[in-house]
């Protein structure tokens, strides 16, 4: 709600002058201030020929709306990892025309249980001169968790390329990509190994 401002009478005005010239200024050195008679101010606005096109509201707007995951998801980021293997064998394992020589399946497991166990695993297929091999981890189950802090699906999933990237085993590492579909597509890694 805005005030209107009072208007002052003509015997205001006058006493109002009388007053100020009635009146010692503290700092005189400082130029008075011109009084503004704000009763004949009456803004108009400026002509122009400028036509604005015809709109609607809200006919720009977005129709959906972004998801609040800043993140990127453990596929979007596999897939965004530079190729650090022979690209053709690369796009020949991302195809599934390589066959993992050895295979470790962490369904079930903790993560307690799981990490040693990949651990051992990745370092004995090493060992035994193996190049590809086949980590299965699972999509994860649906949670619905009342919280307001959201959790990713698969805690396997998202755990085992942090793993990977981790000592001891990122010395034997090259490339993890997620695996085919007939090799268990997102619920799966291809760990190709240094010789």
């Amino acid at each position: 709600m805005t005030r209107r401002r009072k208007q002052l009478s003509e015997e205001d005005k006058e006493l109002w002058d009388a007053v100020r010239r009635s009146t010692k200024p503290l700092h005189p050195e400082r130029a008075a201030r011109p009084v503004v008679d704000h009763t004949e101010f009456d803004p108009k606005p400026a002509k122009n020929n400028v036509s604005l096109p015809r709109f609607t509201l809200g006919e720009k707007a977005q129709t959906r709306v972004p998801p609040h995951d800043f993140a990127p998801s453990i596929s979007d980021h596999l897939k965004s990892a530079p190729v650090q293997m022979d690209r053709k064998k690369h796009q020949r394992m991302t195809r599934g025309k390589l066959s993992p020589e050895a295979r470790i399946d962490l369904h079930g497991m903790t993560m307690d249980a799981a990490h040693p166990a990949l651990t051992r695993f990745i370092l004995s297929a090493h060992a035994d001169d193996k190049r590809l091999v086949l980590v299965i981890t699972g999509k994860g189950k649906h949670r619905d968790e009342p919280g307001p802090i959201p959790v990713r699906r698969g805690v396997l999933k998202n755990q085992v390329p942090h793993w990977l990237s981790l000592a001891p085993l990122r010395a034997v590492v090259l490339q993890v990509t997620e695996a085919h579909l007939k090799h268990g597509g997102s619920g799966a890694y291809y760990v190709y190994l240094r010789r």
